[in-house]
This record gives structure tokens, sequence and C-alpha cells, in this order.
């Protein structure tokens, strides 16, 4: 049974029924599926949909009206008012709690004071980075009259690191020549890219659930349907990655093949030649960030390798090992590919920072970056093994003891609500990442992902236990 119209003093406020509908309007379009001048669902559609009656669809109506987001036609029905809002990225998709928000997170670790400790951010404490070698790195190319210190990039990037990161992929089994690769300023402009080459609005994109928050983020601004599959520590349960593709027909699947972005995990070989095997027979192309390959200290599959770039992407930067100041990433693809990549590149950025790419091919061929990873490497097992301990002791169940690099999934003890957790923690000045911050289906509620770099201070684990037992009592 439908509802019947509600008390005008009532109507349109958030949990009513008409401000249901109005709400639903509003996503709509915000998220650009209903464009100015676009006639809206009839009242009986919508009163059929969202089962309300149709006196409080039109209720809804004609407040939007009087807002001025919808004008009423005589004899033809409401219509989209004026022009399309900005776009607002947390208006799009579903109506996510801010605690949850993949945006929300990002703020809260980049705003906060340097005195707050942040075990839930996504890079390295500045005293791990090599920020001397970076010093002087700067200091010889200012010395250097051959470096371009003011003229624009060539279009595919400085060709000397474009050569070197040919022979570094090569070590991961990833054969790109120089000519197949494009440099861009960091790994977030280089996944923009190809979703600006290989996705058009509307299109499918299934994601790893867990996944990069940004991810998510990022897609819901090129517009694209978001689909998760559940993640093993092994890889996607290809169970239920052949359904999703049957069901939803994607274009796309981003993922991290080698130490995935929340759970630590490293995707397995067997998995890795099923999952390629699937992609073929369905026409999906695959963008594997590989921006954590620098911390593996035995190289994982890659999926670029085993297919040899014929549907596979590989994006990567120096953001998280060298400096996420200086903004220098890459995209390798196959090689026909390139030269349209290129024309977007020039068209969104007129080409990438010279200076960084000068700045990274230095630090490449002197030695440096080697000799700060083989330290880096040692530091993070340490820093691993330790908050491994810490967090069992603490109570918290490890998803998956990972082999290399900075993170770990772990669940809350008694289905404890992690961004409640979080919520008080921030109160107290520390920044913890609540698992449905990365889960598209918002399934890891009782998940928090760790940074083991930014893990090494007690009040971490002492903010975490009382944050813990806050959350344990009755909301």
């Amino acid at each position: 049974m439908t509802d019947t119209a509600e008390p005008n003093d009532t109507a349109g406020l958030p949990g009513t029924r008409v401000g249901l509908v109005m709400d639903t309007l509003r996503e709509r379009i915000a998220a650009r599926s209903l464009l100015p001048g676009a006639r809206v669902p009839s009242i009986r559609s919508m009163s059929d949909s969202l089962g309300v009656s149709k006196s409080t669809v039109v209720d809804a109506y004609e407040r939007l009206v009087a807002e001025g987001a919808l004008v009423a036609r005589r004899g033809a029905g409401f219509f989209v008012a004026g022009h399309a809002p900005p776009l607002a990225l947390a208006e799009l998709g579903p109506r996510i709690d801010r605690d949850i928000d993949p945006l929300w997170l990002t703020r809260q670790s980049l705003e906060t004071g340097s005195r707050a400790l942040k075990p839930g951010c996504g890079w390295l404490p500045s005293s791990w980075l090599p920020q001397d070698a970076v010093r002087r790195a700067l200091r010889a190319a200012a010395r250097d009259p051959r470096a371009q210190l003011s003229d624009y990039a060539s279009p595919l990037g400085l060709p000397a690191l474009r050569q070197q990161l040919s022979w570094r992929l090569a070590q991961h089994g990833v054969e790109a020549a120089p000519e197949q690769i494009v440099l861009t300023d960091g790994g977030t402009h280089a996944l923009d890219l190809v979703c600006r080459f290989l996705l058009e609005p509307g299109d499918t994109v299934l994601v790893d659930d867990p996944c990069y928050f940004n991810f998510q983020a990022l897609l819901r601004a090129h517009r694209a349907r978001i689909v998760g599959v559940p993640f093993t520590p092994s890889g996607p349960d290809l169970a239920a990655f052949e359904r999703a593709l049957v069901e939803h027909r994607p274009r796309l699947y981003v993922t991290n093949s080698a130490i995935h972005n929340p759970t630590g995990a490293t995707l397995a070989p067997a998995l890795a030649h099923r999952l390629l095997k699937l992609a073929e027979t369905h026409g999906l192309l695959i963008v594997e960030d590989d921006i954590f390959a620098d911390f593996e200290t035995t190289p994982a599959p890659r999926l670029a390798a085993f297919d040899g770039l014929a549907r596979v992407v590989t994006i990567g930067s120096f953001s998280k090992t060298m400096s996420a100041a200086v903004r220098c990433g890459y995209i390798a693809a196959r090689a026909d590919w390139v030269e349209p990549l290129v024309d977007l590149k020039l068209a969104v950025s007129f080409g990438n920072g010279e200076v960084a790419a000068d700045l990274v091919h230095r630090l490449l061929v002197d030695g440096t970056y080697r000799r700060h990873l083989d330290a880096l490497r040692a530091k993070l097992a340490d820093a691993m093994s330790d908050t491994l301990r810490r967090l069992g002791a603490a109570g918290l169940e490890i998803w998956t003891r990972p082999q290399a690099g900075m993170f770990v999934w772990a669940r809350l003890p008694d289905g404890m609500d992690a961004a409640r957790v979080a919520r008080d923690a921030l109160a107290d000045g520390v920044v913890f990442a609540p698992g449905n911050v990365f889960s598209a289906s918002r399934s890891a509620g009782d998940f928090l992902r760790f940074n083991v770099s930014q893990c090494n201070r007690p009040k971490v684990y002492e903010t975490l236990l009382r944050a813990m037992e806050r959350a344990a009592q009755p909301a």
C-alpha cells in the first residue's frame, strides 16, 4: 500500500516521503542523468518506483518548482530548469555518510596539522623519503645548462626517463619500448587520462572490493557506473568476477596487482592467467596501477607482463617512494594507443612537468634511488612486523599478512563499527581509515586500513584501544 500525503509542515524535510522524492530528483540532476530541459519522470512513474502516493510526488515536484529546480509546463509535465549545477562528486551516486566518504578521508589526512598522527593515510612520513637527495638533484639541475627549466616538455615526456622506465618495467616482465611510455604529472593524472581515453559517461567499471578509495572518486568524476568484485588474498573472486562480466558488460577493470591497496595482498599467477582469459572472452580492458612496485622485495605477477600490453594498460609514479611534491608518473600502453593518449594529455594539461621528470631521472641514474629503496624496504619490513604484532595484541584480526609494502587490512572484533572508531579517534588527533571508504558495496564496516610507516607511536594504539572501548558501548 502506498502512503498518503504528508502534512505541509513536515513535507520536504529529510526523512519524509516528500523529501525522498525531492532528494531522488536532486541526485539525478546533480549526476547529470537529468539535464536542463529534460522531462522528469511522470507522477505515476515516480509514484510506482518509490512506492509513494501520487499526491506525495505532486507535492515534491511543486516544492522543487518553488526552489527553481524544476519548471511546470501546462499539459506537458515537469522539466529540469536552468543550467546544470557545478559538478559535486559527493552528490554523485548514493548518498554516503561523511565518515566513509573517500574524499573526506583524503581531506582529513591532508588538512590535519603536522602534530596529528595519520595511521590511516596512504603515504610515507617525510623523514622516510630522500629529501636531501631531492635537494641535491634540484641544485644540480639549477647548475646544469642542459636542463630545461623554463620550456614545455616534449609530447611524450623526457626521452631519457622513458628509456629508464622501459628498462625498469622489463624487470617485471613488462615489455614496453620508450615510445610506448607517456609521462604524466603523477599516478592520478595517468589514471585520469586513461579514463578519458577509454570511457564514456555511463560505462561500467569493475573495481576490487575493497579497492583504493580514489579509484571510486575519480570514476565518479567520469560519470562511470562502479561495480565492486569481492577481493581475496590471492586476487579477485573469479566466480563473482565472471558473473559481473556477464551481468554488467563492463568496459574496464581497475586494480593493483602487486601490493594491493588497501589489503596488502598479491595476485596469484594462476588467478592472473584465468582473469586475463575472462577479460579476452568478454572484451574487457584492464588498468593495472603499479604505483607500489618499488616496495616489493620479490616481484609479483603483472597482468601487463602476461598480456603483453594488448588489453592491459600499466600506470605508475614515484609519489609514494621518492616525493609526493615531485609529480611524475607514467602510462605504458600498446603502441597504437600512444598517439591519441598524447593528444588528450596535450589537450588537458599541455604536457607534464619537465623539471620533475629531470629530477626523477637524476636520482635513478646515479644510484641514489636504488640505495634509498634498499633502506626503505628494510625499514618497512620492521614496521610491518611491529604493527602486525601490536594490532594482534589489540584484538584485531589480520586479513592477510602482506609480503611487502606499507598496508595492513585488519578487522575489528565483534563487528565493531570502524567509522565510529575513526570518528572518535579523530577527536584525539589520530586519523584512521575506516573500511567502507574502500568498499563499493559498503561491506567492510568493521575493517580499518593501517599504514605501518605511520604506526610507530604508542599514541596510535592507545587511541585505537580507547576508541574501540567507546565503540563497544551502546550508541
